[in-house]
């Protein structure tokens, strides 16, 4: 996908592709959500890199009023949007906000769901790790689940062209690929306390959404509760 692309999902929510970022030697690609509250605000999940043509784009669609960093991995440009549109809200769960300590949040993601987002999104911190965590949210008009890096989905297209062999080797032991996207290996087994990650599954399932945006790879229009189920088996 060009970067810079809108995709739209369903009414009042978008995906935009980002870039391709290094992350540990690997290629990833980047991409955003866009949700569009009922006051007309506008909710960005894990913003990328903003250009003047990207801004455009967003500003077509409405104000961004709130900038949400999904986990600690997760946050390159908030800095740049917040200086876009300064009264935009910056979001993130605790691990963001200790990591970002030049930019000012609200409080902390965690259990209850902020009431300035007007009643459009559900939200699960998806704890049991010492030292990862993430915060899953769902869409409740469009029946969307949104993920970041607890389901990574990489196409053999994608993998053939910005991976080396080795990386591609690594990707598919790990099961980090089209057909199973899992959390990398890394991941996984920093999650000790596997009844808690249990329960944090449990109520992502709950919400039987049909269609899943990852961050990383390809997403899903159709069959998302069951491809959740697949993704998050490992807990």
């Amino acid at each position: 996908m060009t970067p810079g692309a809108a995709v739209p999902v369903a009414d009042n929510i978008w995906i935009f592709e980002g870039g391709i970022v290094p992350f540990f030697t690997c290629a990833y690609p980047t991409r955003c959500v866009v949700v569009r509250l009922p006051s007309g605000d506008l909710w960005i999940w894990s913003p990328i890199e903003l250009s003047e043509d990207l801004k455009q784009k967003i500003e077509a669609l409405g104000e961004p009023t709130h900038l949400v960093s999904p986990n600690k991995i997760h946050h390159l440009f908030l800095q740049d949007w917040k200086s876009a549109w300064p009264n935009a809200k910056l979001w993130g769960p605790q691990s963001t906000i200790d990591k970002r300590t030049d930019l000012s949040f609200e409080s902390a993601l965690d259990e209850l769901v902020p009431a300035e987002w007007e009643n459009a999104l559900d939200m699960v911190r998806f704890a049991g790790s010492p030292v990862m965590d993430e915060v899953v949210f769902f869409h409740r008009a469009s029946q969307t689940a949104i993920l970041a890096d607890l389901s990574e989905h990489f196409s053999n297209s994608f993998l053939d062209q910005y991976w080396k062999p080795w990386q591609r080797v690594i990707a598919r032991l790990w099961g980090i690929v089209e057909g199973k996207g899992y959390a990398p290996l890394e991941w996984r087994l920093s999650f000790f306390n596997r009844r808690q990650a249990r329960g944090c599954r449990n109520r992502i399932l709950s919400w039987e959404p049909q269609m899943v945006i990852i961050a990383h790879g390809e997403w899903l229009r159709e069959g998302g509760t069951t491809f959740l189920k697949k993704a998050l088996s490992w807990v």
